[in-house]
């Protein structure tokens, strides 16, 4: 299915939804974000079927952050161009990412860079090729970082590391990536859709209810107090206990079989 300036594939009980706009490494204009929105509206609408989303990148690119050319890219338009884009734009594409039903994978292709950083960083597994790189490059353009940058990368590799890849705006290689801690494996790049799919398909024939209770646990445990979120748990542990899929998990487990989970 070929949206503005996105394409998505339905692979079984796995999506795949490509930024596409190739001549500019894909920059994300707010056309290309309709697309990617209009594109969540067809994995939602299939809620049933499709258990994984892989987010990755057409050509060489993942995604070189916001389209500074063009028409309707709306950020060098006014002072407060930026802002106001961030708010009626990006900020409701990422916040339907952290919401969404099942575990995401991220294949970075190439370039993360700006805003195509965050996007790769809403990964709930982060897999890198080994020439890809990311790149906080706000500061070259006189900008601050945006898209939950600042909310993600102190969390996921420390404050420290963070202000010094906001500050100095230098290419973060992706084995440098993993050895931080910031993903989760690097692949040469013949080799990563392969095994991007191989995963995204393990995701997806497991026990999803359980999975998409996992993913929300860990996004509300940086906010939570240990009390809040031992509730959690609770709250969360009763909803995976009452599902088909858990009374499978037994008796497979028990039976020494492999388990089929349905998603129910």
């Amino acid at each position: 299915m070929q949206f503005k300036h996105a394409t998505l594939d339905i692979d079984g009980p796995v999506a795949i939804l490509k930024l596409d706009h190739q001549e500019v490494m894909n920059a994300v204009s707010v056309d290309m974000l309709g697309g990617l929105g209009e594109a969540l509206d067809e994995i939602e609408d299939r809620k049933a079927e499709v258990r994984c989303l892989v987010i990755t990148g057409a050509g060489r690119a993942f995604c070189t952050g916001a389209n500074l050319q063009g028409r309707n890219n709306n950020v060098t338009k006014s002072r407060s161009g930026a802002g106001a884009t961030l708010e009626t734009a990006f900020h409701p594409f990422l916040r339907r990412l952290r919401s969404l039903h099942c575990p995401i994978v991220t294949a970075v292709n190439g370039p993360a860079a700006g805003a195509g950083m965050s996007f790769a960083l809403m990964g709930d597994l982060i897999l890198c090729a080994r020439s890809s790189y990311f790149l906080q490059a706000f500061r070259r353009i006189g900008l601050v970082p945006d898209c939950g940058s600042t909310w993600l990368l102190p969390r996921l590799i420390g404050k420290a590391r963070s202000v010094e890849l906001s500050l100095l705006g230098e290419k973060l290689p992706a084995e440098k990536a993993l050895e931080w801690g910031l993903v989760n494996r690097v692949y040469d790049d013949a080799a990563l859709m392969k095994e991007t799919m191989k995963l995204a398909h393990e995701l997806a024939n497991g026990p999803t209810i359980a999975l998409s209770l996992i993913r929300k646990l860990y996004w509300e445990s940086s906010e939570n107090s240990f009390e809040d979120q031992i509730n959690l748990e609770v709250q969360s542990q009763r909803i995976a206990g009452g599902a088909a899929d858990f009374k499978e998990g037994v008796s497979a487990f028990l039976e020494k079989r492999p388990a089929k989970f349905t998603g129910k």
